[in-house]
């Protein structure tokens, strides 16, 4: 079953930033999209994908995810429960 996990991602700040992000989380079991903004450094996955592989991908890196809330969606959106 889909659903859908919000974050945000400290230092994801540029058009590059975004599209690397992007790239890792495309890259995710179960991830059917991947919508990133540059701007509020907010990302929304929706698919079949565990919230701890979708962390896992910013081991390493520059950026810093915490799980955020999308506006409008249901109370367990960020979780992906």
């Amino acid at each position: 079953m889909d659903h859908e996990i919000a974050l945000v991602v400290e230092g994801m700040g540029c058009r590059r930033c975004v599209r690397e992000v992007s790239r890792w989380l495309r890259d995710v079991p179960g991830v059917a999209t991947v919508e990133a903004d540059a701007a509020t450094t907010r990302v929304r996955l929706t698919g079949t994908m565990r919230l701890g592989e979708v962390l896992d991908v910013f081991a390493g890196t520059a950026y810093t995810p915490r799980v955020g809330a999308v506006p409008g969606a249901g109370p367990d959106a960020a979780t992906g429960r």
